[in-house]
């Protein structure tokens, strides 16, 4: 109709050519044609089919034990399996950001732990919430030996930066839309 010829389209299994439309192929006929094809092929290019490619040497010798040294097929402790996937995947920066929130108590110490809490970190920059004001003002002072702490502890680089947010205020806003203003404060004595 188009101009394209589909009068042979099947092979034939027997002979290595190819059957009139009429019969169609399926499942594992389809196959074992396609089979015979490749091997077709293969043998008009001057490989025998079966046989291993020209220009490798075959290692006849197979080792069944890895001796006394150290080799990859001996078990490997799972630590060493973890780490090893983490820097294929480029997952090494968020486990340690991980651990600045796991190990945040040992990082920073007890005391300070008890009144300062990690929120979030994005870019080097940590923010921590402490439980008042004075404790606010305690952790700015301290921002630099807690920085020094934090890498000392987990790597440098990791926390660049502290952000220190006091407690929060309660909120009069509930829900994610709101109108500009004063709201419902504005009625009050």
């Amino acid at each position: 109709m188009d101009g394209v010829d589909n009068s042979v389209t099947n092979p034939d299994l027997s002979t290595g050519s190819f059957t009139p439309e009429g019969e169609q192929l399926k499942g594992s006929d389809l196959a074992r044609a396609a089979l015979e094809a490749a091997k077709a092929s293969a043998k008009a290019r001057g490989r025998v089919p079966g046989s291993k490619a020209k220009g490798r040497p075959v290692n006849r010798r197979r080792r069944r034990w890895s001796g006394a040294g150290p080799d990859d097929r001996d078990p490997q402790p799972l630590g060493r399996i973890a780490s090893r996937i983490a820097a294929d995947r480029g997952w090494v920066e968020q486990l340690q950001g991980g651990q600045v929130f796991g190990r945040w108590a040992k990082l920073v110490g007890e005391d300070v732990a008890e009144h300062a809490t990690p929120i979030a970190l994005s870019d080097g920059e940590l923010t921590v919430q402490a439980s008042s004001t004075a404790w606010a003002t305690q952790l700015r002072l301290l921002q630099r030996e807690l920085i020094k702490r934090i890498a000392a502890g987990v790597g440098n680089g990791v926390v660049k930066r502290l952000k220190i947010k006091g407690p929060d205020a309660p909120s009069w806003r509930h829900g994610p839309r709101h109108a500009p203003g004063r709201g419902p404060r504005d009625t009050y004595g």
